[in-house]
């Protein structure tokens, strides 16, 4: 009887290191997404502290006529991955959930192209529901609403894969 026992407690053990060692293919990673949220406006800037944008990106924002404005920064930023067939939350103005970005994988991506379905959620309500494609380092802007003095602009593009360490 104690043997029984003993070999039911072991086949249990057994079953459960089985089961600990198979992952849900679906939480994989495939790739990673970079949210960022700038506040643009055309006064003063009152927000010394916060970093201003690169002119790089400050000249890509003017381009478009919705957001042209004389100032941009750099409120926050948040990188996370997208899964396989999960839908991933990015928090950009941490910690802080006035700002959340929810992002899930259309199919398979390739090295250069990303199918997402996206949603923008500010203060607890979806405002933007849609379909993005990424590519490379290519942003997708999306003018928020006014905010202090400006405007919300949220940027949602592919960030580069860590470097394996060594």
């Amino acid at each position: 009887m104690i043997r029984r026992c003993w070999m039911i407690a072991c086949l249990g053990v057994a079953l459960s290191a089985v089961g600990a060692a198979q992952e849900d293919p679906g939480k994989a990673p495939i790739a990673r997404i970079r949210v960022t949220v700038y506040h643009a406006s055309d006064g003063p800037v009152a927000a010394d502290k916060l970093a201003a944008v690169n002119q790089e990106t400050a000249d890509r924002l003017r381009k478009e006529e919705r957001l042209r404005f004389k100032h941009y920064r750099v409120l926050g930023q948040d990188t996370q991955p997208l899964l396989r067939s999960y839908e991933s939350w990015a928090q950009p103005l941490k910690p802080s959930d006035e700002v959340l970005v929810r992002f899930e994988a259309q199919g398979v991506p390739t090295r250069k192209l990303v199918a997402l379905d996206l949603e923008l959620w500010l203060g607890r309500k979806k405002i933007v529901k849609t379909d993005a494609r990424l590519e490379g380092d290519r942003p997708l802007f999306v003018l928020g609403p006014a905010w202090r003095d400006g405007r919300l602009i949220i940027a949602v593009a592919l960030a580069p894969s860590p470097k394996p360490a060594l």
